[in-house]
């Protein structure tokens, strides 16, 4: 019988993910991502929308938590908490705490993080680009028109 290590296991493990699998891990984290206020987040921490009073895409910035509860308008303080805490613990931004009075807390992607955020600011565009259709196709189908 033979021994194997935990890198091993883990190796083993990452070759069998499988997203159709109802057992496979990476279920969770797709739960997790898509959910709205991860990609505002992402949005936000990596540099899109309006800032400085302009509209552009600039690059990845560290934000304090009371800008980013301004930016995500309708966000509750405890589903931004949550929001937070969740991306801190999957590695996909930071969380640095600095020693004044009051005590600043700002938040920043992880290389990890932006890598996440070059897909989702994708789907992001393609959600605002494409909003005119979907509400034409909605309508469409709730008139029963064909």
């Amino acid at each position: 019988m033979s021994t194997t290590t935990a890198a091993q296991e883990r190796a083993q493990a990452k070759v069998e993910y499988e997203a159709f699998l109802a057992t496979c891990p990476s279920r969770r984290l797709l739960d997790r991502i898509s959910d709205k206020w991860v990609t505002l987040v992402l949005a936000a921490l990596g540099g899109d929308g309006p800032h400085s009073g302009q509209d552009c895409v600039g690059e990845p910035r560290r934000m304090r938590y009371s800008e980013l509860s301004r930016r995500l308008a309708g966000v509750s303080q405890k589903m931004l908490t949550q929001t937070l805490r969740s991306l801190e613990r999957d590695g996909l931004l930071t969380r640095t705490v600095t020693p004044t009075v009051p005590v600043t807390v700002t938040y920043e992607l992880t290389d990890l993080g932006i890598s996440l955020h070059a897909v989702m600011r994708g789907i992001k565009g393609w959600a605002e680009a494409h909003m005119d259709e979907v509400f034409a196709n909605r309508e469409q189908y709730d008139t029963g028109v064909d």
